[in-house]
């Protein structure tokens, strides 16, 4: 199941667009009929033409309304940014655009509206000029369509774009922990109190036992809805009406969410990542006093500033921040920043309960920030070796916020459950590295990937060089390593000799050509640290060469045997290990040779991640 939202500037129609794709009148408030201007959140549903049902969130576009914009996009997967053709982008269309991509909504539509009032050639003016708006943003290159729901021109059109959007667009996942942030609550007679929200994270059921945070009321679910009609049990990422049985209407307040018992807290205090809109009208202060919104919450709060006097448009910065009412939150939530007339910011929630009022400016604070991201135990263990991996345990624990000796079994559960990868052997002591499941499939894939590129490029050779292959993934020699006996282990890739290949590929040369490779190469190797450079060879045959590992090409005219540059990187290296670094001059010195020779060759260890550049030295990277 998936939720759209619509998002954009007053009068814009957004609400007639709904009614035009489903059929459904969102303003349901007598006020928004009489005013015809949506205050409140409106709802609707539809199925898509592949059948696929999604539902509705219709928000008011009116900058008074803001709050209610902001409670209703935050659990939404796509939202539909509606700019009117007769109009063009308004106010409302770039705050509202500011607020989806503050709350990493990066899904989106644009969907051109009215275009029965202006012509196409005006369509495409604001086609263009909402283009530019886009720039920047999560929305940058998202598809536009115009349409008049006036006509229905272009409406059947926006439902299989919608369609197309959603069939690549990844579920909700599920947790196991639920949540339904409340927008609404009411009484219906003989059924009594029912609330409505998005849920995320996890499953409801009828008959289950809830609690609502922050008021830890525990209730009971009498009856579930989605899209008017019942149902017993409901997945994440849907519009959901819940009959609660033991608790009153007025027991219960938007914002409140619905959960089940024993796991969510709300906080008064919270560490998070911000960022200020890029068109925000004034600087965000230290200290400052704003309105904190998240899902369909809202309180007062200090924005204490970690690491700045004051934050800029577009710049971001490490926060503490200072709840006047306790609010239910999980860390990566995502939530806004206003003053009372605009939106200055948002960011997302790093730790929801912090022991302590930090020292600004604290280097230790800001690098434990860094370091908390996701969740606790097993599933923020995943998440870290996901986002920071491959990493050392050291390093795990440290991002993990956890102490080594704590992490090791339950790294070995993650391990045997195929949630984690280790290269190595785990042990207090050990040098294993971790990967999570989805970084090794990613990393595997890019070794496939770069190999094939390189055979079908390269179709003489055995395979391609493994420190090429070690610098387009990226990795340092340690890991490399690790992960490439892993990969042989697993019959990814094959190691011949100083290359690797896919297990599939196969190459050959010719006797003739078998000649002029023995004879290049003993030219090469009769002046070993300084070889000619002007001997013919047909570049295919040495590049097939420098994949069979028989000889290293270090710039376009340098060219050693492998045994005269394995011994040169050794001396080299023997060399950075006493003395710590070494020169261009200082290696001339070791092989009696020139710059010409000695300068690409060291150009060339850098690039190879062996050495690295300080000045006019070289230390071991």
């Amino acid at each position: 199941m998936y939720v759209i939202g619509t998002a954009g500037h007053v009068d814009h129609g957004k609400s007639t667009l709904v009614k035009a794709l489903t059929d459904i009148d969102p303003d349901r408030l007598q006020e928004e009929k009489d005013r015809g201007m949506t205050v409140d959140l409106g709802f609707a549903w539809m199925d898509l033409p592949s059948g696929r049902e999604v539902s509705i969130v219709d928000v008011p576009g009116h900058e008074r309304f803001i709050k209610n914009m902001l409670a209703g996009v935050g659990a939404i997967d796509l939202a539909l940014l509606i700019v009117a053709a007769d109009e063009s982008v308004m106010q409302q269309t770039r705050e509202h655009l500011a607020i989806l991509d503050l709350l990493q909504i990066t899904t989106g539509l644009v969907v051109i509206t009215k275009t029965d009032l202006v012509d196409e050639e005006l369509v495409e003016l604001v086609k263009a000029e909402v283009e530019d708006v886009l720039q920047g943003t999560a929305f940058e290159g998202s598809p536009m369509i115009g349409v008049s729901a006036y006509t229905g021109d272009g409406v059947p059109d926006l439902k299989t774009k919608i369609d197309d959007i959603l069939a690549n667009t990844n579920s909700r996942r599920d947790l196991g922990r639920p949540r339904l942030p409340i927008d609404r609550s009411f009484s219906i007679t003989g059924f009594g109190t029912v609330v409505t929200g998005t849920l995320i994270d996890g499953q409801f059921a009828v008959g289950q036992e809830v609690e609502l945070e922050p008021s830890g009321t525990k209730c009971r679910i009498r009856g579930l809805q989605k899209h008017k009609s019942k149902v017993d049990s409901t997945e994440p990422g849907v519009r959901l009406a819940v009959n609660l049985s033991g608790i009153s209407r007025d027991d219960i307040a938007r914002g409140e969410i619905l959960t089940m018992p024993g796991w969510l807290t709300s906080t008064r205090r919270l560490d998070a990542t911000i960022r200020m809109v890029k068109g925000a009208p004034h600087p965000m202060r230290h200290n400052e006093g704003l309105t904190f919104h998240l899902f369909t919450s809202e309180t007062t709060a200090r924005v204490r500033l970690l690491d700045a006097d004051r934050l800029g448009p577009g710049e971001e910065g490490w926060v503490q921040i200072l709840l006047d009412e306790p609010i239910p939150m999980v860390k990566g939530d995502f939530f806004v920043l206003r003053s009372a007339e605009d939106t200055l910011g948002g960011g997302q929630v790093v730790d929801t309960s912090p022991q302590r009022r930090y020292r600004r400016f604290d280097n230790d604070v800001i690098e434990r920030l860094m370091m908390l991201h996701q969740g606790t135990g097993e599933d923020m263990l995943v998440s870290v070796a996901d986002q920071w991996g491959p990493c050392d345990l050291s390093t795990l624990s440290q991002r993990a916020n956890l102490a080594e000796t704590e992490i090791l079994e339950r790294i070995k559960t993650l391990i045997d459950n195929g949630e984690i990868i280790s290269l190595g052997e785990l042990g207090n002591e050990s040098d294993a590295v971790v990967y999570s499941k989805q970084g090794w499939d990613i990393l595997q894939g890019k070794a496939s990937i770069a190999l094939q590129t390189y055979h079908t490029q390269y179709p003489l050779r055995v395979g391609a060089p493994i420190p090429e292959i070690r610098s387009r993934l990226n990795l340092t020699q340690g890991i490399y390593l690790k992960a490439l006996a892993r990969l042989s282990a697993d019959g990814i890739v094959v190691e011949e000799g100083q290359s690797i290949r896919l297990p599939n590929h196969t190459s050959e040369l010719t006797p003739e050509l078998e000649e002029k490779a023995t004879s290049y190469i003993r030219t090469l190797e009769e002046s070993p640290y300084s070889p000619p450079t002007d001997i013919p060879l047909d570049n295919e045959l040495l590049n097939a060469l420098i994949g069979q590992g028989k000889v290293v090409k270090v710039n376009e005219s340098v060219v050693f045997s492998a045994s005269a540059y394995k011994s040169m990187t050794a001396q080299i290296i023997e060399h950075l290990n006493s003395n710590g670094s070494i020169t261009v001059a200082e290696a001339r010195t070791i092989f009696d040779s020139s710059r010409k020779y000695i300068l690409p060759l060291m150009e060339h260890l850098d690039q190879q991640r062996i050495t690295r550049r300080q000045g006019d030295e070289r230390v071991l990277r």
